[in-house]
């Protein structure tokens, strides 16, 4: 199991010290973490994607340019690259400068972005056209990237007549490409049928069991695609480690309250309600040893990714949202060493 970092961004105050991070001060301590956990040995850094929120990074190229040359080993990638609303001749430009300035280590996780319908709205487009879109779109990078010069005909972008798309990544036949999916049939199957690896979003604070049957799924639409090779599949999650179980709640119960506060008046309907999708928050029970974050000591964090896998039937990457909440630098820097220390050996 390779073992990652995500951040997809949020800025809350945290309840404990009262502390808020500027924007400014997100993106450098994103830097920051980045630097920390090629330092831990993790294998990578995956940087999410919102626009008219209240998600501080709208443009993960940049920030992921700026890492690559802070680091010379760590993976670079996205969590997500909102692949329905952003010109796939432009996502296949930008992610490849990444590329070639990283000397070949970006990947891109794609998705919807479903849970936004305002993004759609801010790009002129239609929710209800979002798979379509993201269908289409997908498509087209892959064309990109692996043909040239580049013949395209589709509904949501002028035509290609033989244009020639540069640069090239470093990667051939290009990057690793994952999809964020796992609510939808239609994008598991998409999964399938171009043989991409599947990222599941058991961020989404719903019980870690409901995962199992959209892996189970796409296990089976890859083999009905008649595909031979191994499927791969990986989950983002919420996650904290302390040296003792006991510090990591002090520590991360706080915090992860605040942030799913944060992320309901976001998320919500009027009046900020609890979005049907997500479970009631209850500390012990999400960061429990069946819920959804991952959380505790060492050992307790070995034990619940072990079983993460198995639920799922194989767990082949994992992102570890570490930086939610508002948690302070010192903390968050002190959980990626221990992941680092003693997570990564205990799992290899």
């Amino acid at each position: 199991m390779q073992v990652s970092i995500a951040s997809i961004g949020d800025i809350v105050t945290d309840p404990v010290t009262g502390r808020r991070l500027s924007v400014p001060e997100k993106h450098e301590q994103t830097v920051e973490l980045a630097v920390a956990a090629e330092a831990a040995g993790l294998h990578g850094i995956h940087v999410g994607e919102h626009h008219g929120t209240a998600y501080a990074y709208s443009s993960p190229p940049v920030i992921l340019g700026a890492i690559a040359q802070r680091t010379s080993r760590l993976r670079l990638g996205t969590g997500v690259a909102l692949l329905a609303n952003l010109d796939p001749v432009r996502v296949a430009e930008d992610y490849a400068t990444v590329d070639i300035l990283s000397r070949g280590r970006v990947e891109i996780v794609g998705g919807r972005g479903g849970f936004f319908p305002a993004i759609y709205e801010m790009f002129g487009q239609s929710v209800d056209e979002s798979q379509e879109m993201f269908d289409e779109n997908l498509r087209l990078l892959l064309k990109i990237w692996t043909e040239s010069p580049v013949y395209w005909h589709g509904k949501y972008r002028a035509e290609l007549t033989g244009q020639r798309v540069v640069p090239e990544p470093v990667q051939r036949p290009h990057p690793p490409v994952w999809i964020g999916a796992g609510f939808s049939l239609a994008s598991t199957a998409l999964c399938a049928e171009l043989g991409l690896p599947l990222m599941l979003p058991v961020v989404t604070f719903q019980p870690a069991r409901k995962w199992a049957a959209p892996a189970a799924r796409f296990r089976e639409q890859w083999a009905e695609a008649g595909r031979s090779e191994p499927c791969r599949v990986g989950a983002v999650v919420h996650a904290h480690v302390a040296r003792t179980s006991q510090l990591a709640r002090q520590r991360w119960a706080p915090r992860y309250g605040a942030y799913f506060d944060w992320a309901t008046r976001i998320l919500g309907g009027p009046g900020h309600a609890r979005p049907s999708f997500m479970a009631e928050f209850d500390y012990d029970l999400i960061a429990g040893p069946e819920g959804c974050a991952v959380a505790g000591s060492p050992a307790e964090v070995v034990d619940k990714l072990s079983w993460l896998a198995e639920l799922l039937g194989g767990l082949d990457t994992v992102l570890l949202s570490v930086d939610v909440g508002g948690l302070p630098r010192a903390e968050m820097l002190d959980a990626v060493e221990l992941i680092g220390a003693e997570v990564l050996p205990a799992l290899r």
